[in-house]
Formats: C-alpha cells, sequence, structure tokens
C-alpha cells in the first residue's frame, strides 16, 4: 500500500486515479509520494520515506530542488497541462491591452447613482478607445506548449508573430505554425513588436530579462504581458515605462504591492491555470507520473532526474536505482548482480548532470542483502527492487 500526501487541494478527478493499493491521507508522517500545487516547501521536513513529489503545474519555484536530488526524491512537474487555459487569458489580454475595457467598465460602474447613463456613456465613451489587433505584430519569447498555442492562436486572429526560443524542441517545432517567424535574437523581437508576450522559466538568466535597457529597444507604446513568472520583469522598470507612455501596458499575472494603482498596468489575480480544465488535466497528469514511477520506476517529465522509461519484461522483477554521474558505476553494480547469479533481462541507464539513473529488469533469486549491497556502492543515492 502506497502512502499519498496531498500539500494543496487537488481535483478528485486526478486523486480517483490512484486506485486501492493507495492509501491518501493530508496528515500522513511518511509519504511515499507528495502532491501539490503551490505551496512552499523550501522548509519542508522531507521524510526518510519519501519517494516522488509532483506538483501540479509546470513551475517548480516552490519546490527545493538541489536538497531533493541530494535525497533521491523525484520531483515531476506537469507541463502543458495548463497550456490552453493560460493560452486563453494571454490572447484575453491581447485585447485588454488594446481596448482600454477594464478602465471603461470601471469608469460605468461609477455612474450607477446617474440619472441619464445612456447619455453619459455616448459622451464619455471616447476616452476609452483603444486599437485593433488584427494586423500587428506580436513578439513570442519562449515557444514551449503554452507560447506554440499563443503563436498559433493570434495568427488565426490576424496577427503578424514573431517567435524566440533558442532551445525550440523538434516536437515543439512540429507544433508551431510555419506562418511564425523565427527570429535569432531577442532584439528583433524588441525593436519589431507592438506586443510582447513572455513564456519562459524563471532562471538566474532570466531575472529581470525585462529592464529598462530592453524597453528602451522596443517601440514606443509596446505592450508586454507576462503570465510565466512575476520576477522576468523589472517592476520599477516597468512602472517607469508606462508612466512615461514608452510602454502603453502592461498586464501581468503576477501581482506586487508597488504595480497596484498605476494607471496602464492591469494585475491579474494569478488567474493563467484558474480553470476547472486545467485543474483537472495538471491532477491527472501528476497522479498518473508518480504511479508510473513508483509501480514501474518509469521516470516521466521531471525536473530533476532524468527520463526513463521501459517495458517491463514479462517475467523477473525490476530494479531501479540512482546513484551519482561518474565513471565504472555500471560496471560496479553489475558486478554485485553477477555475483548474487543475478541475470540482467533488460536495463537502460540515463543521465542528467551529475545524476544517473537506472531501470534493470533481472531475474534470480533476491532479497533485501543485494539491495543493501548495492546500497553500499559508493555514490549509490537510492536502490529499490518494485514488486
Amino acid at each position: 500500500m502506497y502512502k499519498i500526501k496531498t500539500l494543496n487541494k487537488i481535483s478528485q478527478t486526478g486523486l480517483d486515479r490512484f486506485g486501492v493499493d493507495y492509501r491518501l491521507d493530508d496528515n500522513e508522517e511518511s509519504p511515499d509520494a507528495i502532491v501539490l500545487r503551490s505551496f512552499k516547501m523550501h522548509d519542508y521536513k522531507f521524510g526518510e520515506n519519501l519517494k516522488a513529489i509532483a506538483r501540479a503545474g509546470a513551475g517548480v519555484n516552490n519546490i527545493p530542488l538541489d536538497i531533493c536530488s541530494q535525497k533521491g526524491i523525484v520531483v515531476f512537474n506537469t507541463p502543458g497541462a495548463n497550456a490552453n487555459a493560460v493560452k486563453e487569458l494571454v490572447i484575453a489580454s491581447l485585447f485588454l491591452a488594446s481596448r482600454d475595457i477594464t478602465s471603461g467598465v470601471q469608469w460605468v460602474q461609477s455612474i450607477k447613482d446617474s440619472d441619464d447613463v445612456a447619455s453619459l456613456v455616448e459622451k464619455n465613451k471616447s476616452n476609452f478607445a483603444g486599437c485593433e489587433i488584427k494586423g500587428k505584430t506580436l513578439g513570442v519569447i519562449g515557444l514551449g506548449a503554452i507560447g506554440a498555442m499563443v503563436a498559433n492562436s493570434a495568427l488565426n486572429l490576424g496577427m503578424k508573430v514573431k517567435g524566440y526560443d533558442p532551445y525550440l524542441s523538434v516536437d515543439g517545432a512540429w507544433l508551431l505554425s510555419n506562418k511564425v517567424k523565427k527570429t535569432t535574437t531577442l532584439d528583433k523581437i524588441y525593436e519589431k513588436c507592438d506586443y510582447i508576450t513572455i513564456h519562459v522559466p524563471l532562471l538566474d538568466s532570466t531575472k529581470n530579462m525585462i529592464n529598462k535597457e530592453v524597453l528602451q529597444k522596443c517601440k514606443n507604446g509596446v505592450k508586454i504581458i507576462n503570465f510565466s513568472r512575476g520576477g522576468l520583469v523589472n517592476s520599477k522598470d516597468i512602472i517607469d515605462a508606462v508612466e512615461s507612455k514608452k510602454a502603453s501596458c502592461y498586464i501581468t499575472d503576477f501581482p506586487e504591492k508597488e504595480l497596484l494603482g498605476v494607471k496602464g498596468i492591469i494585475p491579474v489575480p494569478h488567474l493563467g491555470a484558474s480553470t476547472l480544465e486545467s485543474e483537472e488535466n495538471c491532477a491527472v497528469m501528476a497522479v498518473d507520473e508518480i504511479k508510473e514511477f513508483l509501480e514501474n520506476g518509469n521516470i516521466i517529465n521531471s525536473v530533476n532526474f532524468p527520463n526513463a522509461t521501459m517495458p517491463r519484461s514479462k517475467s523477473g522483477q525490476r530494479l531501479i536505482i540512482a546513484n551519482k554521474n561518474i565513471p565504472h558505476m555500471i560496471e560496479s553494480i553489475t558486478s554485485v548482480l553477477a555475483n548474487n547469479n543475478i541475470n540482467i533481462i533488460n536495463m537502460l541507464n540515463k543521465s542528467r548532470a551529475d545524476i544517473a539513473y537506472n531501470i534493470i529488469d533481472i531475474s534470480g533469486d533476491t532479497d533485501k542483502s543485494l539491495i543493501e549491497e548495492i546500497k553500499n556502492i559508493d555514490e549509490i543515492i537510492f536502490a529499490r527492487l518494485l514488486s
């Protein structure tokens, strides 16, 4: 019986997929796996039994990945599961940035006590006039699952689209319309685009990537949309740009106190993935990832371990081993197996940075002493025999 703990409210549609071999208990002190959304784990005390953490969402800034890697805890996320929800809100933001809808709605609410609302509306509606997005140029920074969907949808709305992503995968390229003009430098995005939307992770290399120097390169009146991470845009610099009219609008899903009350800045209360469909999709993917790892040792969509999947052999047992990615480790592991008269039926070895991961289907007589012998090899992170 596997023990599962949730640290946030998780869609029941996903949790129901665990089935009878799993026990869900939010108060479990020694879970095999944890499912969470935004719960901050940096001060969380990890139990010795914890094998996996699944984030029902894409970003994992709330999880201490280095500590998890050291402890042999595989961390999963759910890329693409919330992509459509975020895409729809980004597309909505294109209209919000172009037509002064929010200010107009707020103003209409303010005249609720007037005796002649219709007359006032006709008299003042020109104060909220805007522009159409058709024919304008959108720059998409990051062409992953969300960025590609945004780019394709913007094309369908009659926009011209330029995209930048030096790490675009082959699979990602297949999802992207060939009408998206891919650029080789960010400067071409900054200099040519009327709208810029950001879809990259928050890393040391991307923190404050939209700053004073970048904004100076942009077209006058540029509209910036950020539904990726708040730290990608320097708050002080974007405020200065909006107040000086260098940028006509900034829409962000990550409100900060200094951004509130600034005309031209539209803060959204982190609604990007807040749809019933998105929460269900993320929960289903997270649960399936945990089950596949706990039951079969397969790693899908991990952010700290190498992805590795291998069909299980019809006979024998499955051994999973993680170790430091250094020379002669496979030799040491297979020597232990050979010395114990264990036959290798099939084997997969994958590495990511300084971690290597092995899936080994074996036959022969095994007991706890075999696992202990493997664990005693220097630089082994964990070793487990699956039933």
